[in-house]
């Protein structure tokens, strides 16, 4: 479905309303939610389309998922925390995952940013190199 500029410049405002210090405030996105949903405006299924893909894009820039072949133990879990955050300038959440198939080493995914330092990536390179 192609959004007006209009729906997508209200959805745009509304995003930056449901924004509290910079940090997203699930309680203003249920607010703005509510009340489009509710007034029902012309093109508020496009509005509210375009606020669902800006929150979601959002939310996960404020997560992190860390793959690891074995489960980490608490203090690299927490080097990982004060690392991540370090370097994108904002608390993130870390959600910890067990992935047996990367072998060894760790992935890490923060929105579309992806570093992969697992032995299965690395054996893949290795394959590309020699094929």
């Amino acid at each position: 479905m192609k959004i007006s500029k209009e729906a997508r410049r209200t959805s745009r405002q509304l995003f930056r309303i449901s924004l509290t210090d910079g940090v997203l405030d699930e309680g203003r996105v249920r607010t703005v939610v509510n009340g489009v949903a509710s007034s029902k405006p012309r093109g508020y299924i496009g509005i509210l389309d375009s606020f669902s893909r800006l929150v979601a894009n959002e939310v996960s820039r404020q997560r992190a998922l860390v793959e690891s072949a074995t489960t980490l133990t608490p203090t690299i879990g927490a080097e990982l925390q004060a690392s991540l955050s370090k370097k994108y300038g904002r608390v993130l959440s870390l959600e910890f995952k067990v992935n047996p198939e990367l072998l060894g080493g760790i992935r890490i995914k923060v929105g579309s940013d992806v570093w992969d330092g697992s032995v299965k990536a690395r054996l893949e390179a290795l394959k590309n190199q020699l094929s």
